[in-house]
C-alpha cells in the first residue's frame, strides 16, 4: 500500500524532509520545484510509514484505501509523475540549519505583512535564532490570503493557518498599523536590526481594452476579496442579474470565481463565505460562466488538480467544444486528457455550466452605461522561432453578458522607502536583500512576483532568512538604539486603534462562536468597524 498526495497539496515541502525513504518529489532542491503544481509520492518506494501525513499542514495525504471518489484519480497522477521522472533515491539525512550562536545576542526583526509569507519568515527565524519579532499588518486581522484569498469551498487549504497558530503566539502583533502612514521604514530600523517586507501583490493587472472601466467590469481580485469578507471590499456590489458571466483568464483564481458563481448557495452556506456575498449569490440569476483563455488547454494557467476538481461540482457541467482540441498526441498532458473527457460528457439542461473557451482574447467590453457584452477575437497557435504563440485569425465574436471579471494576474504595489520595479511589480532584490537599502529584506510575492501557491512561501522565506542571518552574523546589521517597548509606545501614539494578539484572539473566538451557532467553520466580521469593536471588547 502507498500514500497518495491529493488536490489540496500546498507545496510547502514539510513532508519531503520527513520521508525516511526519500520518495517525495520534486524536492526544494529540484529545478522543477519552482513550477510544480503539487508534490508526488512514488508508489513503488513508499513504505507506508505515515510520516508524511503527520507533517502535511493541509491534510492532503491519504493511504490509498482511504481515497474518496473525487481523489481516486490521484493514484494514477502520482504514479504517472514517476513514469516521467524515474526516482533516483539519494538516501541522505537532512540536517536542519544550525542556530546562530547565543553570543551574537538577541536579533530584533520587524515583519511587515501577517500573511503566509510573513508567518513562514517568522517561523524560520524562531527556529534558527534568539529573536524578537514585531509583526505589523495594515488590516485588523492577520493571515493575509489564507483569510481573504483562499476560496471558502477549499477548507483543507485554509488548514495551513493552523501551522501559524504558534507563530502568532510568539510575535508581537501590531494589526491595523500601516507602514508608510503610521510608522516609517527608518523608524522601524531604529527599533529593529532588520525589516522583512511580506506585503504580497495586492492589485490586479489591467487588459488595456476599450470599455474595461464600465460598471459591471471588475477585477477578479475585487470579487474574491468581496466573497471572502475583506473589510476593504465589504461594500462592493456585483451585477448578478444576468444569466451569463465572463471571466477573462484561466488560472486557479478564475476557476475559484467560476465555482463560487455556479455552486448551490446551500453548499456555500456550509463554508465561511462572507454573509453579504452569500445573500447576493442566493439571488443570483447567473446560469453560465464562460472562462476565456487565449491559448489552448495545454497552456492553461490553472493547475491540473483544480481543473479535475470541477468534475465533482454538484449540479454543474463543464462544457468544452471538442473542435477546440487538437488531435490526440503521444504523451498528451493530463490537462488535455481531462479537457477531452469534459468535451465528451453530455450536459444536463437543468445544470449550471462552466464553459471553457480556448484560443480567444478579449477585444472590447461593450455597453453604453453598463456592461452589455464582450467582443472576443479567435486565435490560432503559430510557431515563432520554435515557440508556439497565439495570433488572431481575424475572426471575432460577441458574447452577451452583464458581468465581466478579469483574472489576468496580480501585481505588487510600491513600498514606501524601498525601490520598486514597476515593470515586474516587485521590489528588486538579491535573494531577499533589497537593492541599495541595508537592513531591508523581502519575501513572498513582493519578492518574486505573483506566482506560486501558499506553500511556495516557505522555501522563499528560508532563502530570505538565510540572507538576513548571514548579515547579522557578519555584523552588517547595526544594533537598534531603541527597544520594542519604545516601538510599542511610538505606534500607540500614531494609531489609537491597534489590534494586538489579545484583540485578534477576541475576533477569532467571536467568529468561531458565530460559526458554531450557524453550523459553519466561522462567520466572518466583514467591516473594519465590526472587527475593531470586537477587538476592543477583549
Amino acid at each position: 500500500m502507498a500514500y497518495v498526495i491529493t488536490q489540496s497539496c500546498c507545496n510547502d515541502a514539510s513532508c519531503v524532509g520527513e520521508c525516511p525513504v526519500d520518495c517525495i518529489r520534486p524536492t526544494p532542491d529540484d529545478p522543477e520545484f519552482a513550477t510544480t503544481e503539487m508534490l508526488y509520492i512514488d508508489p513503488e518506494t513508499c513504505i507506508d510509514c505515515g510520516a508524511c501525513v503527520d507533517a502535511c499542514p493541509v491534510e492532503a495525504i491519504f493511504p490509498e484505501y482511504e481515497l474518496t471518489v473525487p481523489h481516486e484519480r490521484y493514484l494514477d497522477i502520482n504514479a504517472d509523475y514517476f513514469q516521467r521522472h524515474p526516482l533516483e533515491i539519494e538516501m541522505k539525512h537532512i540536517k536542519p540549519p544550525a542556530r546562530l550562536p547565543r553570543e551574537l545576542g538577541t536579533l530584533r526583526v520587524a515583519i511587515v505583512g501577517g500573511g503566509p509569507a510573513g508567518c513562514y519568515a517568522a517561523e524560520e527565524l524562531r527556529s534558527r535564532a534568539d529573536v524578537e519579532i514585531e509583526m505589523l499588518d495594515r488590516l485588523p486581522t492577520p493571515l493575509g490570503l489564507i483569510r481573504a484569498g483562499v476560496a471558502p469551498d477549499h477548507p483543507s487549504t485554509k488548514r495551513v493557518a493552523d501551522v501559524f497558530e504558534s507563530v502568532l503566539n510568539h510575535v508581537e502583533l501590531h494589526l491595523n498599523v500601516e507602514v508608510g502612514k503610521h510608522v516609517s521604514h527608518d523608524e522601524l530600523l531604529g527599533h529593529c536590526h532588520a525589516v522583512i517586507y511580506a506585503v504580497g501583490a495586492s492589485t490586479d493587472r489591467h487588459l488595456g481594452i476599450p470599455g474595461e472601466d464600465l460598471p459591471g467590469s471588475h477585477s477578479a481580485t475585487e470579487f474574491v476579496a468581496w466573497y471572502n469578507g475583506h473589510p476593504d471590499y465589504a461594500d462592493r456590489t456585483f451585477d448578478l442579474s444576468g444569466d451569463r458571466a465572463v471571466i477573462i483568464g484561466n488560472g486557479n483564481v478564475a476557476l475559484d470565481v467560476a465555482r463560487i458563481l455556479t455552486l448551490d448557495p446551500d453548499e456555500l452556506a456550509r463554508t465561511e463565505i462572507a454573509e453579504h456575498a452569500l445573500k447576493a449569490l442566493r439571488d443570483s440569476k447567473i446560469r453560465e460562466v464562460v472562462v476565456l483563455g487565449r491559448r489552448g488547454p495545454e497552456d492553461a494557467a490553472y493547475s491540473t488538480p483544480e481543473f479535475l476538481a470541477l468534475s465533482y461540482l454538484p449540479g454543474v457541467d463543464v462544457i468544452i467544444d471538442p473542435g477546440q482540441l487538437e488531435r490526440p498526441g503521444r504523451d498528451e498532458p493530463l490537462k488535455v486528457q481531462l479537457a477531452r473527457e469534459y468535451a465528451a460528457k453530455p450536459a444536463a439542461p437543468e445544470h449550471k455550466r462552466i464553459v471553457f473557451r480556448f484560443l480567444a482574447s478579449p477585444v472590447a467590453v461593450t455597453g453604453s452605461d453598463h456592461v452589455e457584452g464582450l467582443d472576443i477575437a479567435h486565435n490560432e497557435l503559430v510557431d515563432e522561432n520554435g515557440v508556439r504563440v497565439a495570433r488572431p485569425t481575424g475572426e471575432t465574436e460577441s458574447l452577451s453578458t452583464s458581468l465581466v471579471l478579469r483574472s489576468v494576474g496580480y501585481r505588487g504595489e510600491p513600498v514606501p522607502g524601498l525601490p520598486f520595479d514597476d515593470g515586474r511589480g516587485l521590489v528588486p532584490n538579491d535573494k531577499g536583500r533589497v537593492d541599495s537599502v541595508p537592513g531591508a529584506y523581502v519575501t513572498g510575492w513582493i519578492k518574486r512576483g505573483a506566482r506560486g501557491v501558499i506553500g511556495s512561501n516557505r522555501i522563499d522565506a528560508k532563502e530570505t532568512v538565510d540572507a538576513l542571518l548571514a548579515d547579522f552574523a557578519a555584523g552588517k546589521l547595526p544594533p537598534p538604539p531603541r527597544d520594542r517597548a519604545e516601538l510599542r509606545t511610538l505606534l500607540s501614539s500614531r494609531q489609537t486603534e491597534i489590534v494586538d494578539r489579545t484583540g485578534w484572539r477576541a475576533i477569532d473566538q467571536h467568529e468561531r462562536e458565530l460559526g458554531r451557532a450557524a453550523q459553519r467553520p466561522r462567520v466572518k466580521l466583514a467591516t473594519a468597524a465590526e472587527l475593531l469593536e470586537t477587538a476592543r471588547q477583549r
